[in-house]
């Protein structure tokens, strides 16, 4: 069911003149949940999900063409570490769990498993199937994955991900050797993992990248931190999809594997990835008939999107937060006062309203609202603050910093290349003048972009997150200090770690979700993150593409879609 920007957000217009910013952030909220209630009610009574359309006969490829939004770093699922990216990655290979078209975590390689009774062990059965090249898939293929993302000579930048697991902190880190890691192959098919606290989120985790199995009698082949092994000419999968040609800057074509478990179900025998980084050049080529998806529109569009796309517009709440992230480990942004005044001086409502326009909530917490378990995040105390009263208080305390007319505050605003990007730092460099803040504005290429917010090599950057499972912990852990490259601020607060550390510990769910929230209130205080809006997911999708469901994990793999007649 196609949900548009109206039934799920209310507009401004509907505001109550008295309501506060928290009530009508609060009423957006409710009408976003309210509208993926209804989007779950349909899918509950609509056709089973489970398989796309069976393919027609014919002798021509089915093939399908999805824009995306920026370059790929790898096909290497340990070294995926964006949204898009994983897109590819995800048409090629098959966790023990995967989503399906409704984003939900169903049978992957695993057919089944079973939990212990105190919540850490789990047990999977693995499916009889196999790689692309007819080589078995098993249990070892699991084991081997794992220790080597984890492995610390691999310097996976998702491994903390796997922290979730016994042992693997303490691999990762060093301070112990791979055999610490709780994974065992119990046989060819069967795979036991003993967790290091109970983590309700853990199925849905294992559909993310940096769990997949790899095929250990190919990467062997290689060096362990080689990606070599993913070439076009090398490369195997456990997916509905293999790669066959990626050209930088330009087009992913990936082929049908016709050894994949599920082939007779799969619609496409080619999918081809434009992964461009100007969202009004996808625009463009979806005008013009040459791109069947395209994965976001550019927001300075959206009027014309309306008119001429209505009914290809989709939009739907999305769990993800856009943040600009301060370097705590250098002046001045390790004075907690100059973070605290750059966030107040940021206009999210103007941001949301003036410049993108297409439902995006001004965002006061990092967890974003509606996140399983979580209940109401912890906002900033001074979100029902009025703007014009936060930009005094915040002159007030650049002023304390020893900033001001005689000294301003020399700032560099980095982001990835993107007219939205460009057009939000500019607007927020111009409130920022206001405090008599100078901001130079800095953008590279998104691979670029986010290695060097790895490596801590910038001051302010912009930065977003979408939530690796549905978890207050997917947010609140990028700000752990164990948590290392994603941290990218470098943020360190014990007293954060402690509580994040004690909520891993909790089997009570609700007090686990009091407990992180005591820390995120901790981190909003503190601002080494300035959360700017919450997300909503947005696409171009043409009425004759079926299979194409609304959800807020955003999945939507080719495996499920297919062409109506």
């Amino acid at each position: 069911m196609k949900i548009t920007l109206e039934e799920i957000i209310m507009p401004r217009s509907l505001r109550h003149p008295n309501q506060s910013r928290g009530q009508a952030r609060t009423a957006a909220i409710i009408v976003i949940a309210a509208a993926a209630v209804i989007v779950a009610a349909v899918i509950a009574v609509s056709p089973s999900s489970d398989t796309a359309a069976p393919p027609p006969e014919s002798d021509a490829p089915r093939i399908i063409r999805i824009g995306s939004f920026g370059e790929p770093a790898s096909m290497d699922p340990h070294f995926s570490t964006t949204v898009e990216n994983g897109y590819i990655i995800d048409e090629m290979f098959i966790g023990l769990t995967t989503a399906d078209a409704d984003g939900v975590a169903i049978p992957g390689a695993a057919e089944s498993w079973s939990i212990s009774s105190d919540g850490l062990t789990y047990t999977f059965n693995l499916r009889e199937h196999t790689w692309s090249d007819g080589t078995p898939v098993s249990a070892h293929d699991f084991v081997y994955a794992w220790r080597r993302i984890l492995d610390p000579e691999v310097a996976a930048s998702y491994a903390s991900l796997l922290y979730v697991i016994a042992g693997g902190e303490e691999y990762n880190t060093g301070s112990a050797g791979a055999d610490a890691l709780q994974v065992r192959a119990v046989s060819d098919k069967i795979l036991e993992a003993t967790l290091r606290a109970p983590a309700p989120y853990f199925l849905e985790q294992l559909t993310h990248t940096s769990l997949y199995p790899i095929p250990r009698h190919v990467a062997e082949q290689f060096d362990k931190a080689s990606q070599d092994w993913t070439r076009p000419e090398n490369i195997v999968v456990n997916g509905p999809y293999k790669l066959a040609e990626w050209v930088s800057n330009a087009h992913v074509k990936l082929v049908r594997n016709d050894g994949f478990y599920d082939n007779g179900n799969v619609f496409f025998d080619e999918v081809v990835y434009f992964p461009l980084a100007d969202e009004t050049t996808l625009f463009n080529k979806y005008r013009a008939g040459e791109i069947d998806i395209s994965r976001t529109i550019p927001s300075e569009q959206i009027d014309l999107i309306r008119r001429e796309f209505a009914d290809s517009l989709r939009i739907a709440p999305y769990q993800g937060v856009y943040y600009y992230a301060f370097n705590t480990a250098t002046a001045p942004f390790d004075d907690v006062r100059v973070r605290r005044a750059l966030s107040m001086a940021i206009d999210r409502e103007a941001v949301t309203e003036k410049i993108l326009r297409a439902g995006q909530i001004p965002a006061y917490s990092f967890v974003a609202p509606g996140t399983g378990g979580y209940g109401e995040p912890a906002y900033a105390e001074w979100a029902e603050v009025p703007y014009d009263e936060r930009v005094e208080v915040a002159r007030g305390l650049l002023a304390e910093a020893g900033y001001g007319v005689e000294n301003p505050l020399e700032v560099v605003l980095r982001y990835n290349t993107s007219e939205g990007h460009k057009r939000i730092a500019i607007a927020i460099a111009s409130m920022w003048k206001a405090l008599g803040v100078e901001a130079e504005l800095f953008n590279t290429d998104g691979n670029t972009h986010y290695a060097d917010l790895q490596q801590g090599d910038f001051q302010v950057g912009r930065a977003g997150w979408i939530a690796d499972y549905n978890d207050a912990q997917s947010f609140l852990y990028l700000l752990e200090t164990r948590t290392g490259v994603f941290n990218y601020g470098r943020y360190s607060n014990a007293e954060f770690d402690a509580l994040m550390a004690r909520a891993e510990n909790l089997t009570d769910l609700s007090e686990r979700a009091e407990v992180m929230r005591r820390a995120e209130a901790i981190a909003m205080d503190e601002q080494p993150v300035a959360p700017i809006y919450y997300y909503v997911s947005t696409a171009l999708v043409p009425p004759r593409v079926e299979g194409w469901r609304d959800n807020a994990p955003d999945k939507h793999n080719a495996r499920w879609l297919s062409f109506s007649e």
